[in-house]
């Protein structure tokens, strides 16, 4: 079943509680810098798990200490509650790594 997409106002709204999140092109974005490789690389090895869960996956890069993250619903056209939700879960384990 096809998630609804959010309207840009419930985003917005959404985002004031997972700092450091914007809208890009249509897309929930977040920069993550690390002190080094491993927090970075151990950050994504974490997320794995509950992205796994979700069964929702982001378009993430890494480089170095910073992991980049885009976030959106394919399926649904644009931002929907799951990326919501994998937000709130990368929000969780990156301030567990800090």
């Amino acid at each position: 079943m096809r998630l609804p997409k959010l309207s840009d106002e419930e985003v917005r709204q959404a985002i004031q509680n997972l700092p450091g999140w914007q809208v890009v092109n249509g897309k929930l974005h977040r920069e993550y810098k690390f002190p080094d490789f491993t927090h970075a690389f151990g950050f994504m090895t974490m997320a794995a798990i509950g992205i796994e869960k979700l069964n929702h996956h982001p378009e993430w890069f890494n480089v170095y200490n910073r992991v980049t993250v885009y976030l959106t619903t394919h399926d649904s056209g644009g931002i929907t509650k799951n990326d919501l939700d994998l937000a709130s879960l990368l929000e969780g384990i990156a301030t567990k790594l800090s």
